[in-house]
């Protein structure tokens, strides 16, 4: 009988947002248990001061959210290809290299999936997107050229990588009775992955899927970036951003950019960065929003508001308008977000994702009638706006919704089996 053992391999979905480990099991779920029972881990570490230890996940936010002291570090992945990743952060007092942090996430997912899946792995199949850097082939090969080095340096041994949404579509194929020529959609944290794939059973277990795979492309944009907008247009400017100065010109808006993206939200806590706002209030015109500002970051409530910004971006998703009380910063403050708020703010990137697709098709040579089905899968694939202006680019083709969190991981595993072979 034809593969009865488990996979010597695993998969590794390591996400903007959040990871899952898959590991091919015959007749098993395939993604790994990582904490509480869930199958996502969400990418996100809590440098505990109190306690003097690292956080990972949901417990991470739960400490975080609690009041602990500390440093809250989320959305780990944009590093890669960022200037970030050749320099330190400060951590409970020490300098950290930006590596060593990826690397202390990538480890508690490997040390956590081991201890689930009650063996030790040494070989990987990584998920990548079809850009880390758009535009620079360069930096997009020393991304993940730091992807690997950091993958060897907690414990594996062989380390490989496969498109996220060719990870996708070799999920999805594991469904499918016919023959189908499928345009995966992935839209992650941080990145919109695509691939036009042709898909079938007969297929399922071809070693070589080159000449499967038509074409892939995408764009460095994701979920981070959603949030990035609705925080901009909807919550920034009740802290000072579109003020004027007194000379009439704008309030300087690096602070407020800092402040909603991820990734940079600590920097705005900097001592020269308080320094450079405190000069600022001197001239401008109305001073409400900067003093707002000033006790945001008196209280480190950057993560926290970047948290009410991604939880209306996710109710939106269901929702005409979500109210988000700000009283923490300034008694009965509050601001109403709505659906078409936020729809208007994402507009320019979802103009850059339609272009994507149709960079994709013609350069595949496959017209938009030829296409079967839709997939989409990635954590901020079901904004309403995003799935109508790709669904409508494709009218006639059906469209299918994957495992929004484990579609990716569950590909990654059945590629790791096919590169690693069984136990």
């Amino acid at each position: 009988m034809k593969n009865v053992s488990p996979a010597r391999a695993c998969g590794i979905d390591f996400g903007t947002s959040n990871s899952t480990v898959g590991w091919h099991r015959p007749g098993e779920e395939s993604l790994i248990a990582l904490e509480d029972g869930k199958i996502t881990l969400p990418s996100v570490v809590f440098f505990n001061l109190e306690e003097r230890r690292p956080a990972y996940g949901r417990m991470a936010l739960h400490e975080y959210l609690e009041g602990y002291e500390g440093r809250l570090m989320r959305s780990l992945k944009s590093l890669l290809g960022s200037k970030l990743i050749k320099h330190d952060t400060s951590v409970l007092g020490t300098a950290l290299p930006f590596k060593d942090l990826l690397g202390m996430f990538i480890g508690e997912l490997k040390k956590r999936a081991e201890t689930n899946a009650g063996r030790p792995f040494d070989a990987v199949v990584l998920g990548r997107p079809v850009h880390f850097v758009d535009d620079d082939p360069l930096a997009d090969q020393e991304a993940e050229d730091t992807l690997a080095e950091v993958a060897r340096k907690i414990g594996f041994s062989e380390v490989s990588f496969q498109y996220e949404p060719i990870a996708a579509a070799f999920d999805y194929e594991s469904t499918i009775e016919r023959e189908e020529l499928v345009l995966i959609v992935d839209i992650g944290g941080g990145t919109s992955d695509f691939s036009l794939v042709r898909l079938s059973p007969e297929r399922r277990d071809h070693d070589d899927r080159q000449d499967d795979i038509l074409a892939t492309g995408g764009v460095h944009i994701g979920g981070t970036d959603f949030d990035k907008q609705l925080s901009l247009q909807g919550v920034m400017p009740l802290f000072g951003y579109g003020s004027r100065m007194k000379s009439g010109a704008f309030m300087p808006t690096s602070l407020h950019l800092n402040l909603a993206t991820w990734h940079t939200i600590n920097s705005v806590y900097s001592q020269k960065s308080q320094q450079a706002l405190g000069s600022m209030r001197y001239d401008i015109q109305d001073t409400d929003g900067i003093d707002r500002l000033f006790k945001l970051i008196e209280q480190r409530a950057g993560h926290w508001l970047a948290m009410e910004v991604e939880e209306t971006k996710i109710q939106l998703t269901e929702r005409d308008q979500r109210l988000v009380a700000l009283d923490r910063i300034q008694p009965e403050l509050s601001v109403e977000l709505t659906r078409a708020l936020f729809e208007q703010s994402i507009n320019g990137l979802l103009e850059r994702v339609r272009g994507s697709v149709t960079s994709l098709l013609d350069k595949a040579g496959v017209r938009v009638d030829q296409v079967d089905t839709v997939f989409f899968t990635g954590g901020s694939s079901g904004i309403p706006a995003l799935r109508q202006s790709v669904s409508a680019m494709l009218p006639n083709a059906r469209h299918v919704e994957g495992n929004i969190f484990g579609s990716i991981g569950s590909g990654l595993a059945i590629e790791a089996r096919k590169r690693y072979g069984d136990m």
